[in-house]
């Protein structure tokens, strides 16, 4: 029996930790229903992370299939694997006050004392600063380590409010991410950027999965937007769970095998 794709409703995920774990590989199993997914409605990815990082997690031939990519929270925007729109941090702040910001940050991390640090801790990116107190080399290991550590501490949200009272006048807004960081952007910068590039016209219905769906969570201002229809998981197997619960029709498109992996 056929399927009759419904181009008016339009799910988007976000990435690390809902469709994969963070920082990993997307598995056969999600790419399958993903693919499943596609011939009933449209889909987007919606990440905080550059382009190329976004293609090492999830591959680059779904980022071609799908609708749309909208790295950077949608300030690089990609159409059926095309660059749509580009916009930049740069242009909208200016490098002296970027500077300034910047400057406090380092200060502000080489007087933290936690049990590591390693490199990178800001990442200067096309729509925002990725701001890791550890720094984003670390290894898995230790990533998992200062998660544990972060969840007791709260480094990353006493991070935040010093940046909160500091920086009144930049009109920015943080967001917590993944395991190890912060994004940190201009204010209407977070997800909903994204929704921009979705009227009304076109979308009736929109959908997003995440995992970080709290307020204060990088996924809470497109997740709580009138607009949109939010479903919160924690992992990538309780997005194919939901996904099974809002379109049954995907499992005629599976191979039953596929879903009891």
């Amino acid at each position: 029996m056929s399927t009759v794709k419904d181009s008016r409703t339009i799910v988007l995920f976000d990435v690390d930790g809902t469709l994969t774990k963070p920082r990993n590989r997307v598995t056969t199993k999600v790419l399958a229903v993903l693919r499943a997914l596609l011939q009933v409605v449209a889909v987007g990815f919606i990440g905080g992370s550059r382009i190329g990082l976004i293609e090492e997690q999830l591959g680059a031939e779904i980022l071609k299939e799908v609708d749309y990519v909208f790295a950077e929270n949608g300030l690089k925007t990609f159409q059926h694997g095309e660059l749509l729109a580009s916009t930049s941090l740069l242009e909208a702040v200016g490098e002296a006050k970027l500077q300034e910001f910047i400057n406090f940050c380092l200060h502000y991390i080489a007087d933290l004392k936690i049990p590591q640090k390693r490199g990178t801790f800001i990442e200067f990116r096309t729509g925002m600063l990725n701001i890791s107190p550890i720094g984003r080399n670390c290894s898995q290991a230790e990533r998992d380590e200062f998660e544990a550590y972060d969840k007791e501490h709260h480094i990353r949200e006493q991070m935040i409010e010093h940046l909160r009272e500091r920086f009144k006048h930049l009109n920015f807004v943080y967001s917590i991410g993944g395991q190890i960081s912060f994004d940190v952007m201009p204010q209407g910068w977070t997800k909903e950027y994204a929704l921009r590039f979705l009227p009304e016209k076109e979308y009736s219905r929109i959908v997003f999965i995440g995992d970080k769906c709290f307020e204060g969570g990088n996924d809470w201002e497109i997740f709580s937007h009138p607009r949109v229809e939010g479903y919160a998981v924690q992992n990538p197997g309780e997005t194919i769970v939901v996904l099974r619960k809002l379109f049954p029709q995907i499992e005629t498109l599976l191979d039953p095998a596929v879903l009891a992996a």
